[in-house]
């Protein structure tokens, strides 16, 4: 079987699930024959992603979130005003993701949570049995529990999920821990995905706090602990470009860029970690026994956060509070149930890849009418959107 991945490429976490599933996919006996890669033109691809993926990356320019002036939460008034003035480039992205479909004569498409692999479904009708896998799909899921936020928000977070699957025969919805099957929303429920290089790891019980910080602006906060602490170690990863791969603020407090085999050697021998609460990175650190302090920095890292509190990760919190993450490591037991829950990865997903459950009669009336009306409710509610944004 050929396989294109379409991956949404802000953060970490569905390049990393991209390499799990390539290496998973290959075992099998499937060929992986190509990487589209949606992101922003201020973001740049890790180098450990284009070492580690195994095929060739094609980037291309999709729609993003832009931060606050300092570089902290999302700005929704200026990130719906910049996306709107950049349909043309999106639509030129679209009519990409539908060629390269094409050329590679890919059987099937991988969609990592990217909005226009929906869009391109929509306009294009490509012949490839998409299949759309990543834990905003478990927001579908009935018996999903939400934070308490704004019901716009909620709403046009459901909403937004279920545009980039316009198309999908199947939704692999990764998730903490167990939930039954939801055959009316085309959704399967998986155990996340983790490289083998995660699954190798032996933890260790350090004496250093770690972290990944999507948006740099946040290192506001961790100097600012670090002044008040001055004899705890800390080490945190960044978006920030710099020349260096590590800023060195004194002794104890090191800010580094993304190198994933770096990043995997601080988790495995912290006592804790801080993190903006990007899925993927959640699970590596309660499948290594960490607690966790999760500070989203927008709605869908809110839910994340939530879901994974439910499932004993750790704490939620609007700040990097390091003394509360402090205080949880001294007690912290960690989640066994996880561990046994991540190991059946491989045969559950596995499973939704053969060719007699994958390939079959799509209901191509079902999906079009499905995408007819999303398309109509989403011209009813831009106005709204807009005016929620302020």
């Amino acid at each position: 079987m050929r396989v294109l991945f379409v991956i949404q490429g802000e953060g970490r976490g569905h390049l990393t699930q991209a390499i799990a599933l390539r290496q998973k996919l290959a075992d099998e006996g499937h060929e992986v024959v190509g990487a589209l890669v949606g992101k922003s033109p201020a973001r740049r691809l890790p180098a450990f992603f284009l070492n580690k993926i195994g095929t060739e990356v094609y980037p291309f320019e999709s729609p993003n979130f832009l931060p606050t002036a300092k570089n902290k939460q999302v700005n929704m008034l200026a990130s719906v005003a910049y996306n709107l003035c950049r349909v043309p480039k999106y639509l030129r992205s679209v009519r990409f993701i539908n060629r390269m479909i094409r050329e590679t004569k890919a059987d099937t498409v991988v969609n990592f949570y990217e909005l226009l692999t929906g869009f391109t479904y929509l306009l294009f009708r490509p012949k490839a049995v998409m299949v759309c896998i990543a834990h905003q799909y478990l927001f579908l899921h009935p018996d999903f529990k939400f934070p308490d936020e704004n019901r716009a928000s909620l709403f046009f977070l459901r909403f937004f999920t279920r545009v980039t699957a316009i198309g999908a025969s199947k939704k692999l919805a990764l998730s903490f821990r167990k939930m039954e099957e939801c055959p009316s929303e085309g959704l399967v429920v998986v155990p996340p995905l983790l490289r083998q290089a995660v699954l190798a790891l032996e933890p260790r019980e350090g004496t250093y706090l770690f972290g990944y910080l999507l948006n740099s602006g946040f290192s506001e906060e961790i100097i600012a602990w670090h002044r008040l602490h001055p004899e705890r170690e800390l080490h945190f990863f960044w978006d920030r470009k710099t020349d260096e791969p590590e800023f060195k603020i004194d002794e104890k407090l090191s800010f580094h860029q993304l190198d994933d085999q770096l990043f995997l050697a601080y988790m495995a021998g912290a006592k804790a970690y801080a993190t903006t609460a990007g899925f993927e990175s959640v699970c590596e650190a309660m499948y290594l026994g960490k607690p966790i302090l999760m500070v989203p920095t927008h709605i869908e890292q809110a839910c994340n956060a939530f879901d994974a509190s439910l499932s004993g990760a750790g704490l939620v919190a609007d700040r990097f509070d390091l003394d509360q993450l402090w205080t949880l490591a001294e007690h912290y037991s960690g989640n066994t149930a996880f561990r046994h829950w991540v190991k059946q990865a491989d045969w559950l997903i596995l499973r939704e890849f053969r060719p007699d459950l994958l390939f079959h009669e799509a209901p191509v009336a079902s999906w079009r009418r499905y995408a007819t009306n999303l398309v109509a409710r989403l011209g009813r509610l831009l106005p709204i959107g807009i005016f929620w944004s302020f």
